[in-house]
């Protein structure tokens, strides 16, 4: 795996390296001496445009090392040349990064060309539009906020505690709305899924305090 990880990183030197010794070898010796080093060396700048850094970065990601994983994304200079599926996940997490340094405009802008690309999966794209959705309310979007939160769900979420937060949020603009029957109705959806990341559970505590007294 190190190997691996060692010939991604480094695959555009290595393979510049390889074609210079090709194009020597070619020289003194002719074509097919030097076929080998001319195919590897090819492969390895076509892998480096084509697939970029991309499994360099899930180990930063799983570690929970953004500034590592950002400055991998930081390598890739030509992102258009990325394979299509490949191109949307790296706007999703040039989004997430973002979203994390609280630069919600740059969040969304990635985002966007993330979504407009394609997600691999659906669930991913879900996930997407559910952050998209958190941003417009912090921008207090209500409106685009609940298109991106019910465009979310439609599309369905990777796990529980996403799709308990996702009710949660509509429950939340559905009061703020004053339709009290529809923000019953996602509160017991998001409590239905029995979430246990503390703050959606702390959030269900706190909107039980009050919601049972809504008319509705």
């Amino acid at each position: 795996m190190k190997f691996y990880n060692f010939v991604i990183r480094y695959r555009l030197m290595l393979g510049i390296a390889l074609l210079a010794i090709a194009v020597l070898t070619n020289v003194y010796a002719g074509f097919w001496p030097a076929f080998i080093a001319y195919l590897i060396g090819a492969v390895l700048i076509f892998g480096h445009f084509f697939f970029g850094p991309m499994r360099l970065i899930q180990e930063y990601m799983e570690s929970g090392d953004m500034e590592g994983a950002e400055k991998i994304l930081n390598q890739v200079k030509y992102p258009n040349l990325l394979y299509k599926p490949i191109r949307s996940v790296f706007y999703t997490l040039k989004g997430n990064i973002a979203m994390m340094k609280q630069d919600y405009d740059g969040a969304e802008k990635m985002m966007k060309k993330g979504l407009d690309l394609g997600m691999p999966m659906k669930e991913a794209e879900g996930a997407s539009l559910l952050q998209m959705g958190m941003m417009a309310l912090q921008r207090n979007d209500m409106k685009g906020g609940e298109n991106y939160i019910r465009s979310a769900l439609r599309k369905g979420l990777p796990d529980k505690e996403n799709e308990a937060a996702a009710y949660l949020q509509m429950c939340s603009i559905m009061m703020t709305k004053r339709e009290f029957r529809a923000a019953k109705d996602f509160f017991r959806k998001a409590k239905a899924l029995k979430p246990t990341t503390p703050q959606i559970v702390d959030q269900i505590k706190q909107i039980e305090k009050y919601i049972a007294r809504m008319p509705g």
